[in-house]
């Protein structure tokens, strides 16, 4: 029998439900279909040993006091700091955090049917010749190809413009561009800051890019480096994943990683543990977010079809000792280790319809990602979120390597672990921002069909002195 999880509304009507309800009163939803969250996951050493038994669930557990100044980070355990650490291969981590909570089988719904209360579909379907979602949910245009400059164009009407003060448009060479970002003469729209972006931190470097489809970048990141109180180093990274079927979708991704990258670089020179620290810039960054829903701009926007502003978020946290990864919704993290003889890891578990089938057993991995439903994702940070529950996971590696942070725009390109480490550079640890492009450029070689967001974080943190980017 399925286990029941605990609702006090209907996510189908939103009507309230009484303890015990299997159906919904109001509407007659099947309350055992929702699959239950999974739980935090304990600290996972990742040293290459044959594990004798994965790490039991539990709750998330509570931040041991701040180290003394010299001391090593204590790792929470499922009893707390001190209690025995489960040993895992990194290929035996499913990169969940549920800590082998497994969701109970429930009936996926039908292929017509729309998403009810607690599922939004982000994004249609990509893979060429794959069923178009519900024109409802395509909010975006699929087609938005910026035409290359053709050289056969002369430059002088180019330097006319630009003499004039003018800003002259990249596609045609020859038009000036309007003060609403538009070629006079093509009507190209003009690439925009975010369309764009580039940043390196100390050993940890981050690149986003609209990609080849959109209009317009709806995803945003924060890096930077901090000092513990002992004075060891500690590298940080968020990225976030505008849901592209709400209003302002890039104002969400920009909110959250500003608030949790804020958080995170001010709460672990204070002495807060790295994974309390990541679960408070999460809800940091949803607080950010939620905040977008009553301003005015969003009323402006606001269509009949539309949420709320909101995104998908992952981050990771990285110390001398250990590797923390944090996320809501389907943007990931892996571990590429530097000696490619080992193993890489998912570290991350989705929050998708996709990743619910698979762990309920109801279809293996290439039934539900071939699915329409894949990318309905079922966690996301926004003021109509079904539930907030951050995810957090420990995990302390025997070996250096970099952590690869990204949105589904990169690893839609290189989903299993195994596929992204054979794209990553053998000198990513070294080489974190060419990495980075690296990574970018086999995003747009392969379609380019979302926008791309990928930061590098070496293991172990490199010593870079206190601040920030």
């Amino acid at each position: 029998m399925s286990q029941m999880p605990q609702l006090s509304a209907c996510p189908s009507c939103e009507e309230p439900l009484e303890s015990g309800d299997r159906f919904c009163g109001a509407c007659g939803y099947d309350l055992s279909a929702v699959p239950i969250r999974p739980e935090d996951n304990p600290t996972i050493t990742m040293n290459g040993s044959v594990p004798a038994q994965g790490a039991q669930a539990g709750a998330y557990p509570e931040p041991p006091p701040a180290p003394a100044a010299g001391a090593a980070w204590p790792a929470p355990g499922p009893g707390g700091a001190g209690s025995p650490e489960a040993a895992h291969l990194p290929t035996d981590l499913p990169g969940t955090d549920s800590g082998g909570s497994t969701l109970p089988p429930g009936t996926p719904p039908p292929p017509s049917a729309p998403p009810g209360a607690g599922v939004r579909f982000d994004r249609p379907p990509q893979p060429d010749g794959a069923a178009a979602s519900p024109e409802i949910y395509q909010t975006q245009p699929d087609e938005y190809l910026l035409q290359a400059p053709d050289p056969r164009v002369s430059a002088e009407p180019a330097a006319q413009a630009a003499g004039t003060g003018g800003k002259v448009c990249v596609a045609c060479r020859a038009g000036r561009v309007d003060d609403d970002g538009y070629c006079e003469n093509c009507g190209h729209a003009q690439p925009r800051e975010r369309d764009h972006m580039e940043q390196e931190s100390g050993p940890v470097a981050a690149v986003s890019d609209r990609g080849l489809r959109h209009h317009r970048n709806e995803d945003a990141f924060a890096i930077g480096t901090t000092t513990l109180p002992d004075g060891s180093p500690a590298s940080v990274a968020i990225v976030c994943d505008g849901v592209s079927s709400a209003t302002r979708p890039d104002d969400a991704s920009a909110a959250a990683a500003k608030a949790a990258g804020e958080t995170l670089l001010a709460a672990l020179p204070r002495g807060t543990h790295p994974q309390q620290a990541m679960h408070d810039a999460i809800l940091a960054a949803s607080r950010a977010v939620n905040s977008l829903a009553a301003e005015p701009a969003t009323a402006r926007e606001q269509a009949p079809h539309q949420n709320a502003p909101a995104c998908t978020i992952v981050g990771a946290v990285v110390t001398s000792g250990l590797l923390i990864v944090g996320w809501v919704g389907d943007s990931r993290a892996y571990w590429v280790p530097v000696d490619r003889g080992a193993p890489p890891a998912r570290l991350t578990e989705d929050d998708s319809w996709a990743a619910q089938m698979v762990a309920a057993g109801l279809m293996n991995e290439a039934e539900a990602y071939a699915d329409e439903r894949a990318h309905a994702i079922t966690g996301w940070l926004g003021a109509d979120a079904y539930e907030l529950e951050p995810h957090t996971a420990a995990f302390k590696p025997d070996r250096p390597g970099v952590v690869v942070v990204c949105t589904d725009g990169l690893w839609n390109y290189a989903e299993a672990a195994e596929e992204m480490a054979r794209v990553v550079p053998l000198d990513a640890a070294v080489h974190p921002l060419h990495s980075a492009r690296v990574l970018l450029g086999h995003a747009l070689d392969g379609g380019g069909h979302d926008n791309v967001t990928v930061a590098l974080v070496p293991f172990p943190a490199v010593p870079q002195g206190a601040g920030s980017a």
